[in-house]
C-alpha cells in the first residue's frame, strides 16, 4: 500500500471509531438495561447521535446479529437485542464538551448537530414523499457527511468561504478542485467497508447531485433545508427542483420551509407490524390529514365507495371504532 493508500486507510480507522457524546451514550446504556425500554425508544436515543448508530449498524451488519442486512436502526436493534446493543455501546468511546473541550470535540459534536438535524428533516420528507424504506433515509441523513470527518483526518478543516454565501453544492464542488475528491464519494466508500447496505451508500454518494432521485434526494433535500436553517446559501431553484423529483410539490416545499427549524415531531417507530394494505394507508392518511372521503378518492383517483371500504377495513383489522381513534392508533404504532 502507498503511502497515500496507507493515510486514507488511517483516516478511515479513525472516523470508523468515532466517539459518541458522553450524554447520548449514557442514555442508551440506561435504556438498554432497563426492563420497560421499548425497541423504539432505544431507536431514538442511538439516532441521536451517529457514533451510537454507526457502532450499532457495524454490529448488526457484521457478525453481531442474526444473518441478514440491517438497513434501519430499528432493525440492527431488533437482531441485536437491548443486551446485544449495550454490549455494544460499552466499547465506544466518547466526548464531553463541558468537562473536555477541544477543537476535535467540537468537530465532532458540529458533525452530530447537523446529522441529527437533516435526519429529523429526511424523516418528515420521506413522509411527505411517501417513500419506502425511511429507516434506511434516515440513516443515510445521519451519516451523509460523515466523509467531511475523513477528509478533515487527511486535509485538517478546509476553508470554505463565509457560510452565508457559499451554498452546500459548491463547497462539494470545491473540494473536487482543491482535493480531487469530494465527501459524499469518500462517505460512501466507508459506508460500504462498514457493511452497510448499499442503497444507503448510494444515497450519500449521491446526496450533491442535482438529478439526484429516491433516497438521495430525499437527503439532499433535508441536507439544503437545514442548510438554509443554519444561514448557508441555497438557492431556491435547487430546493424546487430536489423536491419536484420525490413528487413534493412547491406548496409543500413552502410547508417544509415554513416548519424548519421549529419542527420538533419525533417520528414514531412500528411497534408492530401494519396490518393494512397500501390503499388502506394512504385512505387512513388522508383522514389523518382532515380530509374528507371526496378529497380522499380524488387524490388516490379512486371512487368515494371505494375508500369507505378501505376506511371500513382499517376499522375492524385495527380494532378502532371511529376515525379519530384509528388514527391515533395508527400514529402510536407507527403506521402513518
Amino acid at each position: 500500500m502507498g503511502t497515500g493508500g496507507k493515510r486514507l486507510a488511517d483516516a478511515f480507522e479513525v472516523v470508523s471509531s468515532l466517539p459518541a457524546l458522553a450524554e447520548a451514550r449514557r442514555r442508551a446504556l440506561e435504556a438498554c438495561a432497563a426492563e420497560s425500554a421499548s425497541i423504539g425508544e432505544i431507536a431514538e436515543i442511538v439516532e441521536s447521535d451517529a457514533a451510537l448508530a454507526i457502532g450499532i449498524l457495524r454490529a448488526a451488519n457484521n457478525g453481531g446479529g442474526p444473518a441478514g442486512r440491517a438497513g434501519g436502526v430499528t432493525d440492527a436493534i431488533e437482531a441485536l437485542e437491548p443486551a446485544g446493543v449495550g454490549a455494544t455501546v460499552s466499547t465506544l468511546s466518547s466526548y464531553d464538551l463541558l468537562e473536555h473541550p477541544s477543537s476535535r470535540s467540537q468537530r465532532h459534536e458540529r458533525f452530530r448537530r447537523h446529522a441529527v438535524a437533516v435526519r429529523h428533516a429526511a424523516d418528515r420528507v420521506a413522509e411527505l414523499a411517501r417513500l419506502p424504506y425511511r429507516d434506511e433515509v434516515a440513516v443515510a441523513a445521519l451519516l451523509h457527511d460523515v466523509g467531511q470527518l475523513v477528509l478533515a483526518e487527511l486535509y485538517g478543516e478546509q476553508p470554505t468561504g463565509d457560510a452565508g454565501e457559499v451554498a452546500p453544492d459548491e463547497r462539494a464542488r470545491r473540494e473536487r478542485r482543491d482535493l480531487g475528491i469530494d465527501h459524499a464519494i469518500v462517505g460512501a466508500v466507508l459506508v460500504r467497508r462498514w457493511g452497510l447496505p448499499a442503497s444507503i451508500a448510494t444515497a450519500i454518494e449521491r446526496h450533491h447531485a442535482a438529478d439526484a432521485d429516491g433516497a438521495a434526494a430525499a437527503v439532499r433535500l433535508a441536507d439544503l433545508l437545514v442548510h438554509h436553517c443554519e444561514g448557508d446559501h441555497v438557492p431556491a431553484e435547487s430546493l424546487r427542483s430536489t423536491a419536484s423529483r420525490i413528487g413534493i410539490d412547491a406548496d409543500q416545499l413552502r410547508t417544509l420551509i415554513f416548519e424548519f427549524p421549529y419542527f420538533t415531531h419525533v417520528r414514531r417507530r412500528p411497534s408492530e407490524p401494519c396490518p393494512l394494505s397500501t390503499r388502506e394507508v394512504d385512505a387512513l392518511r388522508g383522514l389523518a390529514e382532515g380530509k374528507v372521503y371526496k378529497q380522499i378518492a380524488h387524490e388516490l383517483s379512486l371512487s368515494v365507495s371505494t375508500v369507505r371500504t378501505h376506511l371500513h377495513n382499517v376499522y375492524r383489522k385495527i380494532g378502532a371504532v371511529d376515525r379519530a381513534q384509528a388514527v391515533l392508533l395508527a400514529r402510536d404504532r407507527g403506521w402513518i
